[in-house]
């Protein structure tokens, strides 16, 4: 059997960014008379905002219209953008990412942002090791939809079903099982553990720490002694 390949969600997986993310889009809709509760928009994050605001906006009685999705996108950016010296990397990423590269275990990482914002926030995770990096400027859709994971794979010389997805949202979990990938989520974006299990993850961990101890259990090979 081949060396399987890792693919990485980046917010809330690989950084802390998830609640930069609530507060940009809270921030935005604010700025443009719509008053959204910050646990409907934390549920939605992992997705693009054209997914996702054309349903808040419903839920919270307003019409949408694509210059109004394109306005709001715009100004989640620009405060995200201000918030992004804030991120830091989530603890044991970096541990995780170097020790994979010692094995050798394939990985890539692929994010729903776009690539200026990707590079910005891989910039925070100090000594990151190379390693493909797909952005939502590369595919026609995002998540839930399996594009970026599907793209990953291709980047890795990896069959789908070759690959584990780590990730930490149901739409991770719902984009990996839909190219048939073996899932893997960690509850560092804050959703519940039993929510990643039933929307399909193989396996869940509290945190990327958890997952580096945990690789045999995922039929990965220790690392060498020499």
């Amino acid at each position: 059997m081949r060396q399987p390949g890792i693919i990485f969600d980046l917010d809330g997986t690989l950084v802390d960014s998830v609640y930069q993310h609530v507060a940009a889009w809270h921030s935005a809709l604010l700025a443009n008379g719509i008053a959204a509760a910050q646990w409907r928009i934390h549920r939605a994050i992992g997705m693009s905002g054209r997914l996702f605001l054309p349903k808040l906006l419903k839920d919270e009685g307003h019409c949408t219209s694509k210059p109004l999705i394109g306005r709001l996108e715009r100004a989640h950016d620009d405060r995200f953008n201000v918030m992004i010296r804030q991120v830091i990397p989530l603890p044991g990423a970096l541990q995780l990412l170097r020790q994979l590269k010692r094995r050798p275990v394939p990985f890539a990482i692929a994010t729903s942002g776009d690539a200026k914002q990707t590079k910005r926030l891989l910039g925070r995770i100090v000594g990151l090791p190379s390693c493909p990096v797909i952005t939502a400027n590369e595919v026609a859709s995002a998540k839930p939809a399996p594009d970026l994971f599907e793209l990953a794979a291709g980047r890795l010389q990896k069959d789908p079903t070759e690959c584990f997805v780590v990730g930490d949202s149901i739409w991770d979990v719902l984009a990996g099982r839909r190219m048939k990938a073996s899932v893997v989520a960690v509850r560092t974006g804050g959703f519940d553990g039993h929510e990643l299990q039933e929307s399909g993850a193989y396996r869940v961990y509290a945190d990327l720490l958890e997952l580096s101890e945990s690789l045999g259990q995922l039929g990965f090979p220790p690392e060498s002694s020499k």
